[in-house]
C-alpha cells in the first residue's frame, strides 16, 4: 500500500490525480469505516486513515472521505472554533483550493468565494500568484496554504497577497516548516526533481522554511500571529483527529 501511494503521488500529474481521487473515495470510505479516528471536516469515523508522503511516508494521516491531511483538519478546526468564517459575510480568495474545502466553502451562501491557481482544474481564475489580476484591497480573507514553498519569487508573491487583501483582512498562509531551523534554506541552482525531493522534501518544492518565515511576512507589512491551535486540544483529540502536535498556523492581518 505504501509503495503504491508513493508511486501514484510521484508519477501521476496532480490534475489527473484529483479526478481519480473522486472515483476512489466511496470505496475507501467503505473499506476503512470504523470508530477509532474522526475527520472533523465531515464527522465521519474510520478504523484508520491512509498513508501519505512523497519521499517519506507518514502513516495514518490521509482521510478517506475528505482526502484531508493533518494541516487541513487543523485549519478547519481553527476556522470553525476561533473565527467567524462560517457565519459572517466575506469575500474570500483561495489559492490552489483543496478538495477537502472547495465544495464546502462554495456552498456557503454568505461567502463571495473565489478560487485561483495556474494549474488546478477546480480553480475559477487561472492566475500567477506573483502577478494577480485582482484590484488592490479586494478580499476579506485569503487562504494560501502550501503554495509559497513552490514559488521561486516568494517575496513578490507575499507582496501581491498583501496588496489584494483589504485593510482589516485576515489571511492564513500555511507552509511546510522546520521549526528547528532558524533560517529558511533555498538554492535555486537545484533543479533536478530527485535532488529537490531529497533536500526540500518534495520534488516541486524550492525551499525549506525556517522560523524566519514569520518575520518575512512581517517585513511585507502583515501583522502575524503564530498560532499553535493544538495546544488548546487534548492529546486524545489530537490523536482522534490525526493532527500534527505543535504545528503552527501562520495567521496574518493587514492593518
Amino acid at each position: 500500500m505504501k509503495t503504491l501511494f508513493k508511486f501514484v503521488l510521484k508519477f501521476i500529474p496532480r490534475p489527473i490525480l484529483i479526478k481519480l481521487s473522486y472515483l476512489a473515495q466511496p470505496l475507501l470510505v467503505l473499506f476503512l469505516k470504523g470508530t477509532t479516528y474522526t475527520d472533523p471536516i465531515d464527522g465521519k469515523r474510520f478504523r484508520k486513515f491512509l498513508p501519505y508522503g512523497y519521499e517519506k511516508q507518514r502513516e495514518n494521516v490521509l482521510s478517506p472521505s475528505t482526502l484531508s491531511l493533518e494541516r487541513h483538519r487543523l485549519l478547519w478546526l481553527y476556522l470553525k472554533n476561533q473565527t467567524d468564517f462560517f457565519n459572517t459575510p466575506k469575500k474570500v480568495l483561495h489559492f490552489a483550493p483543496e478538495q477537502a474545502f472547495y465544495k464546502r466553502f462554495k456552498k456557503l451562501k454568505h461567502l463571495d468565494y473565489v478560487t485561483t491557481d495556474l494549474n488546478s482544474p477546480i480553480a475559477m481564475v487561472k492566475a500567477d500568484i506573483c502577478n494577480l489580476p485582482f484590484d488592490s484591497d479586494s478580499f476579506d480573507v485569503i487562504l494560501c496554504n502550501h503554495v509559497l514553498e513552490h514559488i521561486l519569487e516568494d517575496t513578490k508573491a507575499m507582496h501581491e497577497l498583501y496588496r489584494v487583501m483589504r485593510p482589516g483582512g485576515l489571511g492564513i498562509f500555511q507552509i511546510p516548516q522546520d521549526l528547528n531551523r532558524a533560517l529558511t534554506f533555498e538554492d535555486h541552482t537545484i533543479t533536478d526533481e530527485k535532488e529537490r525531493a531529497k533536500i526540500f522534501g518534495q520534488y516541486d518544492h524550492v525551499r525549506i522554511y525556517g522560523r524566519d518565515y514569520f518575520d518575512k511576512l512581517r517585513e511585507i507589512g502583515f501583522k502575524v500571529d503564530e498560532v499553535d491551535y493544538t495546544a488548546t486540544l487534548s492529546n486524545q483529540e489530537i490523536d482522534e483527529y490525526r493532527l500534527a502536535k505543535g504545528e503552527i498556523i501562520p495567521v496574518v492581518y493587514k492593518s
